[in-house]
């Protein structure tokens, strides 16, 4: 069996049953989650049900997909309902999520969307190692109407204040036992917090959480798509969104509680112009077409259809009809033609809704040489990255909109070798050279063939449309490029280039010289993010375990970066500081202030990195 072989539990309901447990059979649940993985499982309808021995089966009933109450999940043992194979189960099962469906999959009125991820940190540089959890400036806001003078000075609620402090306390019990010490119980105290934190009208912080949760069963069953850099970004999100919501007020209280859903705003009629198409492919098993168009002023929209499927399903959705209005345009199409829609509905993130009243006809495309699409080219490329990196932060601000695409015009110069692959440089406007990697490695793709056969046409120059990828060297997933031989464009995920499609390699090409790397590409800034992530997998007390380091500090003084040094030591005093009472006898670690202690460190790494990120785009005049 396999958690995706059940229906979603809702949160609540698997707090409920964890904390029925008796003390004994709560420390038998990680076992029998365990053990109830390996059984076989048999769908009838709506009721999933699990052979716990060859005498006793669990049933889950999902009526709409979702198992919404406790007595949902019956056992047929003889300790039923007080056993704990009824809470191994929903602790198996995946978490229920606000919206089941991807983020791709057009809007429908009557659905509801993801929860918003919490607010991005305050990026000012810390000078003390004594540091309280990251506070973010209040967003800048460029309202419509006179604001509510009651708005601006709105705090939180007794109760919100109480539901943060039990979120706090879940994400700094997590920190303390760390992966492997983070089983069902502890999953259950989080579910139970994310509940109590969405009655309370707090879904960004209930939305952390839920990540969290999902995260860490991830680590724990050993999903090979589990990456501890998540991780950290989830727990960093939770205990920064659950802080502030005790010190925010007025219009940053709003943006700190977020909102339950991703509204869809009315947008008129607008004129669209084919951009490209692009595979989505998840870890989740998910696979669909987004097909990114541009209005007459240049802003950025997306048409998506993902659904369980994977790879296979993304090259058949390519083409299909796209879901929006009474279009004949497949998705493909949709890259190099255009759209005229009325009643148009848009989220934040650019996605185009697709709700009964969206009115939209195939209408003619523009070429990437001719406005309005030839202005997104003309923007320098450091704005650009400017603008993606915000967009990218892990951090960011769900209501910043914004988009992670780069527009760039490049000339070739050739493949270079990585520790991961290869990937393909090119030089840009003021001479910053970028690193061009695949966007999906997945070999029925066509991103890997594709750059392999640009790499060998060195000079060639080309218009081409990539997504930023933070790093400490520019670099971009490569989308979509103008076609070399001048005529159309080029869905480098879909479309695949030929031999005949380059360059006489015989014609002589001008290969400029190679960038010297930024200063930021050999900062010490990685011991302390090696720290950080360290903190996740075994808890506190293995990073109390690692010793003396001085000499990490020193080197991270050297290179300019104090407060890193001043975190880094602060964190692992932190996390070794044990106090005894009079009798000699350990005290309770002082979990709330290592999770401070942490977070800013978490914070602060992300916020240099990205800065880091940012120089490596800005050309210097010694390049």
């Amino acid at each position: 069996m396999t958690a995706a072989q059940l229906p979603p539990v809702a949160p609540e309901v698997t707090a409920t049953l964890v904390e029925d447990l008796s003390p004994r059979l709560r420390k038998r649940l990680d076992a029998a989650v365990t053990k109830l993985g390996a059984r076989p499982t048999h769908r009838d309808g709506d009721t999933v049900t699990i052979a716990v021995d060859d005498e006793t089966e669990l049933r889950l009933h999902a009526p709409g997909g979702v198992v919404a109450t406790a007595d949902a999940i019956s056992c047929g043992c003889l300790l039923a309902p007080a056993c704990v194979h009824r809470a191994a189960a929903a602790c198996a099962a995946p978490t229920a999520d606000p919206s089941p469906e991807p983020a791709d999959r057009p809007d429908r009125s009557d659905r509801p969307e993801r929860l918003d991820r919490p607010e991005r940190p305050d990026r000012s540089d810390r000078t003390v190692p004594e540091i309280a959890p990251t506070t973010d400036p209040a967003p800048t806001l460029t309202p419509t109407l006179t604001p509510d003078p009651a708005a601006l000075s709105e705090v939180a609620s007794p109760a919100q204040r109480a539901a943060a402090e039990a979120l706090w306390s879940a994400g700094a019990a997590v920190l303390e036992a760390g992966v492997d010490g983070a089983g069902a119980v502890t999953q259950a105290v989080l579910l139970r917090a994310a509940h109590t934190a969405r009655l309370r009208q707090l879904p960004r912080a209930a939305g952390a959480a839920l990540s969290v949760v999902t995260l860490l069963r991830a680590a724990r069953a050993g999903d090979p798509s589990y990456r501890t850099a998540d991780l950290v970004t989830a727990l960093a999100e939770l205990l920064g969104t659950a802080h502030r919501v005790g010190t925010a007020s007025g219009a940053e209280l709003a943006a700190v509680k977020g909102r339950a859903r991703r509204p869809y705003s009315p947008d008129g009629s607008l004129r669209l112009y084919g951009l490209f198409t692009e595979p989505v492919v998840t870890d989740s098993g998910h696979g669909g077409a987004r097909t990114w168009v541009a209005g007459s002023d240049g802003r950025l929209c997306t048409v998506g259809d993902v659904a369980p499927g994977g790879v296979g399903r993304a090259l058949g959705v390519a083409d299909r009809a796209v879901r929006l209005g009474d279009s004949a345009l497949t998705h493909r199409e949709l890259g190099r033609a255009g759209l005229a829609v009325s009643g148009a509905t848009v989220s934040p993130d650019g996605r185009l809704g697709a709700g009964k009243g969206v009115k939209a006809v195939s209408a003619g495309g523009a070429a990437w040489t001719d406005p309005p699409l030839a202005a997104l080219w003309e923007t320098p490329p450091s704005e650009q990255a400017a603008r993606a990196l915000r967009s990218t932060s892990r951090y960011a601000d769900p209501e910043g909109g914004g988009s992670d695409l780069l527009f760039l015009d490049v000339e070739l110069l050739g493949a270079v070798g990585e520790s991961g692959g290869t990937c393909l440089l090119a030089l840009c406007e003021g001479g910053t050279v970028v690193r061009l990697t695949v966007a999906d490695d997945d070999p029925a793709l066509a991103h890997r063939d594709n750059l392999t056969l640009l790499a060998a046409a060195p000079g060639t120059r080309l218009r081409i449309i990539g997504r930023m990828v933070p790093a400490l060297h520019p670099r971009l997933a490569l989308l979509a490029c103008s076609h070399p031989t001048g005529q159309g464009t080029i869905d480098l995920g879909f479309d695949r280039l030929r031999r005949a499609d380059l360059p006489d390699p015989a014609a002589p090409v001008h290969l400029a010289p190679p960038q010297p790397e930024s200063s930021g590409a050999h900062s010490p800034l990685y011991l302390l993010e090696r720290r950080v992530e360290q903190t996740v997998p075994a808890g506190r007390a293995a990073l109390g375990l690692l010793g003396d380091v001085t000499a990490e500090t020193r080197r991270i003084r050297r290179a300019g970066l104090p407060t890193a040094a001043g975190l880094l030591a602060a964190l692992c005093a932190s996390a070794a500081r044990r106090e005894r009472d009079l009798f000699g006898r350990l005290l309770p670690a002082d979990t709330d202030g290592f999770a401070t202690y942490w977070l800013s460190a978490a914070r602060y790494t992300a916020a240099v990195a990205e800065s880091l990120c940012a120089a490596a785009w800005n050309p210097t005049p010694d390049r």
